[in-house]
């Protein structure tokens, strides 16, 4: 049966599982969303701006597990993408972006909203098509969603020209393909490593973003627990085990914990699971864990031996792998090496200064966090506030943190929150952002009243551009080069206007009133806790730098 183009791609979409798609209209588009009108089966949700929903999108995705899909139309609406599409990238993060584009007998000739989006994104995706011939759009479409989902899962776009849209053509529904069978490391590797396992005394088992996209967080646990390995993390790796597991020592790296990073760099041995090494996770890479041999287990071959050499690796989907190092290792106690790492605890907790009753991070999210369960979603924007939730907030499943970890988005919080709010059902979900990241990307606050999440925002509000602040206090003698905010946004009304609830915390008595109130509604609710300027994250390791020059 003949089918037009856009009617393939309704159909093809539906084929292959999407129930929601987010996006935004325009006249390059608008035979896709006649189609849209005419279907039941998908929802579409509009947000304010493409970025808003490319990011919405990418939060659907980090969610759910599955592929999350953006609309929108050519030039400015595909180039909004841009960012979004980036985001994903560098996050891992399966998505698949729809753009319209003139028609073919237009393009090259700078007509109306004409651009080449394919050459735009190219080194941001993992792949990207223009669709010519209208009998080649339904496979593209199935092609693009087995890229996004399969291996080291990624961004797909796909632009579609208006007259490919309109054109018709027999269409055949086909099964769903399940995702590429990822590389399976010989018998010999595995042995190998199981040997490296057992031979260590001090073992410190380093777990990435790569653990919670493969759903191997179980298995991670289970090995810690086997071998008796204490477990720290990357960033995007936190939820891979629960924060209060007795094995789990913190986040690594240049906000990391203290104990954490030290029990690293006095391990005999790292086992590396679905992380990259990047720079902020390493410092100065010469002076890395040098002498420590390294086990790297990653999906993406690309990624071993690229920022740290490899003793060994494993390349292969974790949860695979890591089932078959529980069989071979040796159930082992070490309680000397869990003493030792107990007084880096301890080291760490003596340079902790209480603050009780003061507007300080610390207290705001344990504050937020009474309200919490084990199953909320927590979503940041980028900057000081996100390491402080990284820090501070106890994360017990995985999937329940999402935050802009490879790109540094600022702006990601407000679509990614709409984006998993719609994804679990409309069930309540946390930003805790910035006020300078929540100027970014703030108008998406209609998008949520529209559609009436019950998304509460938190911004940590310090009137300043805070971590760029803090480099300049530590690196450039407090010259303060257009980071402190003289914006007078007020946001309890800029709430309101936007059909939300808006409340503003100067002490610890209000937060405590206004964040029982918020949680006992479904409104779409933004509290402002305002902080000194001067608060700072810390520990820190500075930029090229190693843990024996941590400021604590």
């Amino acid at each position: 049966m003949e089918h037009t183009g856009s009617e393939i791609l309704i159909e093809t979409l539906i084929e292959q599982g999407v129930d929601t798609v987010f996006g935004y209209p325009g006249g390059n588009v608008l035979k896709i969303y006649d189609e849209l009108y005419k279907t039941d089966k998908i929802k579409h949700i509009t947000a304010c701006h493409e970025q808003g929903a490319c990011h919405a999108a990418d939060g659907y995705a980090r969610t759910t597990g599955k592929v999350g899909v953006v609309i929108a139309t050519s030039g400015p609406g595909a180039t909004n993408l841009v960012t979004g599409i980036a985001t994903a990238a560098l996050d891992s993060t399966p998505l698949v972006a729809i753009c319209g584009n003139v028609s073919t007998s237009a393009l090259g000739k700078d007509s109306f909203q004409e651009v080449d989006i394919m050459g735009v994104t190219l080194p941001l995706t993992k792949h990207n098509y223009i669709v010519k011939h209208v009998q080649d759009l339904a496979d593209t479409i199935r092609e693009a969603f087995l890229i996004a989902k399969s291996g080291r899962c990624g961004p797909v776009l796909i632009d579609i020209p208006q007259d490919v849209q309109f054109a018709v053509c027999d269409f055949e529904k086909k099964d769903i393909v399940p995702p590429l069978p990822a590389p399976l490391p010989s018998d010999e590797d595995i042995e190998r490593a199981v040997e490296m396992i057992n031979f260590s005394k001090r073992p410190f088992i380093y777990s990435g973003g790569g653990v919670v996209l493969s759903g191997a967080c179980n298995e991670l646990v289970k090995l810690s627990e086997e071998i008796d390995a204490p477990v720290g993390t990357s960033m995007m790796g936190l939820t891979s085990i629960p924060r209060k597991h007795e094995n789990f020592v913190g986040m690594t790296g240049m906000h990391g914990r203290y104990a954490a990073t030290n029990s690293m760099m006095n391990s005999d041995l790292i086992i590396a699971c679905g992380t990259r090494f990047s720079d902020r996770a390493t410092g100065n890479k010469s002076k890395f864990a040098t002498n420590i041999p390294i086990l790297h287990i990653d999906i993406d071959q690309s990624e071993i031996n690229k920022n740290i050499k490899a003793t060994h690796s494993l390349v292969g989907d974790l949860k695979y792998i890591l089932p078959k190092l529980i069989e071979g290792a040796d159930k082992q106690k070490r309680p000397l090496w869990h003493n030792e790492i107990q007084q880096y605890k301890e080291f760490e907790a003596s340079k902790v200064i209480s603050q009780p009753n003061v507007m300080t991070p610390k207290n705001i999210i344990e504050e937020i966090q009474k309200y919490t369960n084990e199953d909320t979603v927590i979503v940041t924007d980028v900057g000081q506030h996100q390491m402080w939730t990284t820090q501070f907030y106890d994360f017990v499943k995985p999937r329940t943190l999402l935050t802009s970890g490879g790109l540094g988005t600022m702006g990601f919080g407000l679509g990614a929150a709409i984006g998993s709010s719609i994804s679990t059902g409309k069930k309540q979900v946390v930003l805790i952002t910035g006020d300078g990241s929540f100027h970014m990307n703030m108008i998406e606050l209609a998008t949520a009243v529209e559609y009436k999440l019950p998304i509460k925002v938190f911004i940590i509000d310090n009137h300043a551009l805070g971590m760029v602040k803090q480099w300049q206090s530590i690196f450039y003698n407090h010259r303060y080069s257009c980071t402190l905010q003289n914006k007078k946004t007020d946001f309890v009304l800029a709430a309101k206007a936007f059909g939300a609830s808006g409340f503003k915390a100067e002490n610890t008595e209000e937060l405590h009133t206004f964040v029982k109130k918020v949680f006992s509604t479904d409104d779409v609710c933004v509290v402002d806790c305002v902080i000194s300027s001067d608060e700072c994250v810390l520990p820190m390791i500075p930029p090229n730098g190693s843990i024996s020059d941590i400021i604590m």
